[in-house]
């Protein structure tokens, strides 16, 4: 009687990951992006007024810029220069 190789190793099991480690995870990954996200805010707030707007940002938006927040309306982006 001869087997196939199917036989003999059979099907794949995939192993799921648990809901304690998917909570650890995203936890984890949540604290790293926090700290992402300050250091970008203590860098960009280290530049002088001419460097914010060179890249098009005002100081009190650099915050809602380093989350992904919606740019300012041209109303507001005028009333810089």
């Amino acid at each position: 009687m001869s087997a196939t190789l199917s036989a003999i190793v059979g099907p794949a099991v995939t192993k799921q990951a648990s809901a304690v480690s998917r909570l650890f995870s995203a936890g984890w990954g949540g604290i790293a992006r926090c700290f992402v996200y300050r250091a970008a805010i203590a860098r960009l707030r280290e530049l002088d007024g001419r460097a914010l707007r060179d890249i098009g940002l005002a100081r009190n938006q650099i915050e809602a810029a380093v989350h992904g927040c919606r740019r300012a309306s041209t109303a507001e982006a005028a009333a810089w220069n």
